[in-house]
């Protein structure tokens, strides 16, 4: 008799236990975090059959708006939650939990026929205000010089922003573009093309400008190499943001992402991985 209660109680919590793994659930947001995102949806549902797990983009800001109205159940974002936000979801009755899940560096980017092959920071944020408008103030050919943006929805658009243009606005003459791929597919095919993208961006269509933060005494290439060992200054952290009522739920998907196998997708992918 024992023997007969013993095997419909471990079947059981075999199967509490991959119910547990049986995910629905949608990630939207940040671009940058796109493709590692949906590797990592990918790799969870081949392990954990039944699971559903989609990701769509549209930039960090749309992410975490999603969050706020109800319509999305984790935002990935680039940057960090803002104070506004934050106290939309408070006057909700909404509680948030930030996960970092990987870092990123950021990229300068111009089409591979472009001479000029590394810029000090103070050069590229003359470019991206509209204090230079052509490649011969930099050292290039006389031409002009065609700056692409994302939106301002995006994270990667204000991460730039503070942290290369110190603080100051775009310039007008900046085309804001919807997605990533669009800029790079329009740096690849435009010659006096520069703009930025996340590392995992990079392909050989588009050359990753070397960038001095010290007025040209040293440059420094952006790679995965150089973001690890912080010589790379244009680095940032990548978060998932879910509600904390929430947090049991998408554990195993969580757990996942942090755990050795999850980081290893994160270098597999381009991004820096945790460790």
């Amino acid at each position: 008799m024992k023997k007969n209660l013993i095997l419909p109680s471990i079947v059981f919590a075999f199967a509490l236990m991959s119910f547990a793994s049986v995910l629905s659930l949608k990630i939207k947001g940040s671009d940058t975090l796109l493709p590692l995102s949906q590797k990592w949806a990918e790799r969870f549902m081949k392990s954990n059959p039944g699971s559903k797990i989609t990701v769509t983009g549209g930039g960090s800001g749309v992410g975490i708006s999603a969050i706020i109205d109800g319509t999305t159940d984790i935002a990935q974002s680039s940057r960090p939650m803002k104070m506004d936000e934050k106290m939309k979801l408070q006057e909700a009755g909404k509680a948030v939990k930030e996960v970092v899940v990987a870092y990123d560096a950021l990229a300068v980017i111009t089409n591979p026929s472009n001479p000029v092959k590394k810029m000090t920071r103070e050069q590229i944020e003359g470019i991206f205000t509209g204090k230079i408008t052509n490649w011969k103030q930099v050292g290039g050919q006389d031409a002009k010089i065609v700056a692409y943006s994302r939106e301002s929805s995006s994270g990667t658009y204000e991460f730039f922003k503070d942290n290369v243009l110190a603080k100051k606005n775009y310039a007008s003459s900046c085309l804001l573009m919807p997605a990533t791929g669009a800029i790079v597919q329009s740096v690849s095919q435009t010659a006096g093309a520069i703009a930025y993208v996340g590392l995992a961006y990079l392909t050989n269509k588009v050359h990753a400008v070397g960038i001095s933060y010290d007025k040209g005494k040293t440059f420094i290439e952006p790679t995965s190499e150089n973001a690890k060992n912080k010589s790379y200054p244009v680095t940032r952290k990548l978060y998932y943001y879910f509600l904390t009522k929430s947090e049991k739920t998408y554990k195993p998907l969580i757990d996942f992402i942090l755990s050795a196998e999850g980081q290893k997708i994160v270098d597999e992918v381009g991004y820096v991985s945790l460790k």
